[in-house]
Order: structure tokens, then sequence, then C-alpha cells
């Protein structure tokens, strides 16, 4: 009897392990929505810039949930340095001015098991719609 209360809880905690590891393996999903050719895309954002973007965030169900286009603002912050969300981190490096993308964020690479406040429920996956509106340098960036 104690052999199969082993058995039973080893195996719950087998497929514990294989759940959490299927959700860590949920990846940022990015989209181009606008592209911008070669010929007009003289700068990529890169790790420490600081880049200015509109976006407008939606959960899954289409919620909008907050909007730099609507405030006619959009966010500042430097590139690859912590200061946004990972998703955001990851999928505004490499755009061009001008561009835009659509950043399907999995809950690893946004708020998590968390949320945020009232806004975001807890293991929410995010979707941005944001355009790269300025890249500013002061020549003391990292590589891509």
């Amino acid at each position: 009897m104690a052999r199969i209360i082993v058995l039973i809880v080893a195996f719950m905690a087998l497929i514990a392990g294989v759940f959490a590891t299927e959700e860590k393996l949920a990846k940022l999903q990015i989209g181009i929505l606008k592209k911008i050719s070669p010929e007009e895309c003289t700068q990529k954002a890169r790790k420490g810039d600081t880049v200015s973007v509109h976006y407008t965030g939606k959960l899954e169900d289409g919620t909008v949930f907050d909007s730099s286009v609507e405030r006619g603002q959009p966010i500042q912050f430097p590139l690859g340095t912590g200061r946004v969300i990972p998703g955001w981190d990851q999928g505004i490096l490499g755009m061009c001015v001008g561009e835009k993308r659509k950043l399907t964020i999995p809950p690893h690479l946004a708020y998590g098991k968390q949320g945020a406040g009232r806004v975001i429920p807890p293991d929410s996956t995010l979707i941005f719609t944001t355009e790269l509106v300025s890249i500013d340098n002061d020549g003391d960036r990292d590589e891509l």
C-alpha cells in the first residue's frame, strides 16, 4: 500500500513538472505589421539605445488595458536594461523607426503569476501593437 502511495505521489510530481516546463516553453511571438525597407532603415534599435515606442496593450480577450496612442505620449526607456517587461526588451530589439510589430508575450516574459494590480490578471498572455517612434543613442551601445 505504501509503495502505491509513493508511486502515485511520484507520478503527480512528474506531471506537475511537465506542465511547469510547458509553461516556460511558451515563447515571445513577433509579427511584423509594418516593415521598413533596408534603404529607409538607417538605424536599428539595439541594447542600450533609448527608444520611444507607441503601443496599445491588450489581454487575450481583446480588452485594452493601456495605450500610449490614446494619451498621445509614447513611452521612452533604455532598451535591454530591464526597465520594461522582458518581452518588450526582446521584442523591440532590431526594430527600425516607423516599424510596427505585434508582440504576443507569454506570462513568464510579462507579469507572470503576480499580474499587475487590478489591470492585468495573473498568468496573462499580453498582446501589444507597437510602433518605434525614435531611437536615441550616445554612441555607447552594445551589439545586437
